[in-house]
């Protein structure tokens, strides 16, 4: 491989590197903020949207039924392991860049990178998801207090296709219909400008917004046992596991979504006043919480809709599924379900705010390595925040929500959040032995292997349980970031050009990068719901369904893949040769 792929960075230079006069933030939040701040990234879109397609199952995959409950303690247990070495990582280091940073100091500069890029997957993608729910949210909030809103500026082009009356509805330019998301757009151009005003101002908005729907939860659940008795929800319980384990795990991989954002709290970490105390603290109590939670409204939501009748339920009413279990619950009391409705556009609104507030800090990390172009490390003079890398993701966003639909995000956001997890546990280890006498204020219990192997395992079990098409974009999204590396992370690297890399990408690596592209393309052109066997099937067969997409697919794949290997090797004896004479 070439000079210093796996070159890890000093702790001290990346420490000295966030204190520099014009590339640091305002340390202004406390351990209340920064619990409040975990609270408002986990407790969203997860609880309110995917409890239904948990306990009924999606995707061919077993539902947990009941068992749901313990489906969200199988997977707070998971992330707690995980939490763990998040707070060890976060109060030794404490930079924004979150698990990005963790692996530059452990794992090398290659795995930094993938896992900076696959962040984005957990940020930027997720939260697309999040504002199209919020969307389909709050235009049925309209809807409850008799405001209509057009459904083709709540919708994307391809969800509207399969309903005819939408199209017809849409405004026509030259025989094409008009049909865009705006509502999507809007809640993120809008917390865009917050974001940009100012941290403190942002948390304050936040933690507002968890106090409106940690009060509309306790409603829901006070509103449902008052209209259905704990008996008779204790009858319902039963058979408390309907399709067994594999159920009640599956139910725990795509519960899953409904944790992510406890570790949005370290990428606030340049911008906490006592970060050794206070993001181990944040990290931890926003998780328990949130967990306490969420076992409640689990426990209430298959208690008061029976396993045979949430099986019943259409896929839209799968996605509001505690407003639909109010209504069931309750009939003809509108004024409930409105009330549990706005609490679901706060809960979204307060993850969107966060993971905004992520993502920008990640890629003003990477810009302060060299590996992103380095106007995205600027900070606003008055504001004291990342303003250029938060108005870049905001329009990213926001454009890519206002025009596509949200169940695949679902997925990538799920992968790619689990693999980050997984390289942060490894890393634990890695650093107690590379630097055992580093400064730690907080620390893994019961040594440097044991929780952080657990959850590295219990990780890449919940990935098991995805399916296949999950594993295929991820695959296609990491080779598109290794591509960009190659073309421009490569030559940017700081650490790199000290090493005696070239400052401008050569010829080789472009064509390299070109090539890494290419396979992209081909992974993202084949049929994502096929495993191996029925793709090698399909490529061999001619009559075989599938077959020139698969075709088409391999025959890119392959060309990129010629083009990757020979862009690195020309590369390598370029710079072998000098030496060499």
């Amino acid at each position: 491989m070439l000079k210093g792929l796996f070159r890890t960075k000093n702790l001290d230079d990346i420490l000295a590197a966030a204190n520099r006069p014009h590339a640091s933030l305002r340390r202004s939040l406390g351990p209340v903020h920064v619990t409040l701040l975990g609270i408002g990234a986990i407790i969203g879109a997860g609880i309110f949207a995917t409890v239904g397609e948990a306990a009924v199952g999606v995707g061919g995959v077993p539902g947990a039924g009941p068992s749901l409950v313990l489906s969200f303690v199988i997977t707070a247990v998971v992330c707690g392991f995980t939490a763990l070495c998040y707070a060890e990582f976060a109060s030794m280091v404490p930079i924004s860049g979150s698990a990005y940073t963790y692996a530059y100091a452990t794992l090398g500069e290659l795995i930094a990178w993938i896992i900076g890029w696959d962040l984005i997957l957990e940020y930027a993608v997720g939260n697309t998801a999040v504002a199209i729910s919020w969307a389909n949210y709050f235009r049925k909030l309209l809807s409850g207090l008799g405001i209509p809103f057009p459904i083709w500026l709540a919708t994307d082009y391809r969800t509207a296709a399969l309903d005819p009356a939408i199209i017809e509805a849409a405004p026509h330019i030259l025989g094409i219909p008009i049909v865009f998301n705006l509502l999507a757009f809007f809640i993120v151009a809008a917390l865009t400008v917050i974001l940009v005003w100012g941290i403190r101002e942002s948390a304050a908005f936040n933690a507002g917004m968890v106090v409106v729907k940690l009060i509309v939860l306790t409603f829901f659940v006070a509103v449902a046992i008052y209209f259905v008795s704990p008996s008779e929800m204790a009858k319902n319980w039963h058979p408390f596991q309907p399709t067994g384990w594999t159920g009640t795990l599956a139910g725990a991989a795509v519960v899953f979504f409904a944790y992510i954002g406890f570790d949005a709290v370290s990428t606030v970490a340049e911008e906490t006043r006592n970060p050794t105390r206070d993001l181990p603290i944040g990290i931890i109590a926003s998780l328990i919480i949130c967990t306490v939670i969420y076992i409640v409204v689990a426990a209430v939501f298959t208690g008061i809709v029976p396993y045979p009748e949430l099986k019943n339920l259409t896929p839209s009413e799968l996605a509001e599924s505690l407003t639909v279990a109010l209504d069931r619950a309750a009939p003809h009391q509108v004024w409930a379900t409105n009330i549990v409705a706005f609490g679901s556009v706060v809960a979204h609104t307060a993850v969107l705010l966060v993971f905004q507030m992520g993502q920008p800090r990640i890629f003003f990390s990477m810009a302060r390595d060299g590996l992103m172009p380095a106007k995205f490390a600027s900070v606003h003079p008055r504001f004291k925040t990342p303003h250029v890398t938060t108005i870049l993701t905001g329009l990213v966003v926001g454009v890519v929500s206002s025009v596509t639909n949200i169940s695949e995000m679902v997925a990538l956001t799920n992968i790619g959040t689990l693999f980050a997890f997984v390289l942060v546990c490894i890393g634990i280890p890695i650093l107690r032995f590379q630097d055992p006498d580093r400064r730690r204020p907080f620390r893994v219990p019961f040594g440097p292997l044991l929780l952080p192997v657990l959850g590295a395992m219990s990780c890449l079990g919940l990935m098991y349980y995805l399916p296949p098409a999950s594993w295929w974009r991820f695959v296609g999204w990491l080779l598109i970031g290794l591509g960009v590396y190659t073309g421009f992370g490569y030559s940017g690297s700081l650490i790199g050009q000290a090493m005696g890399r070239p400052t401008r990408t050569p010829l080789c690596l472009i064509v390299a990068s070109l090539g890494c592209l290419l396979v992209a393309a081909g992974m993202f052109t084949i049929p994502h719901d096929a495993g191996p066997s029925k793709l090698l099937n399909a490529l061999v067969e001619a009559a075989a369904d599938g077959h020139g997409r698969v075709l088409t697919g391999f025959s890119l794949a392959a060309a990129g893949l010629v083009m990757a290997y020979f862009g690195w090797y020309f590369e390598l004896t370029r710079r072998a040769a000098p030496s060499a004479n």
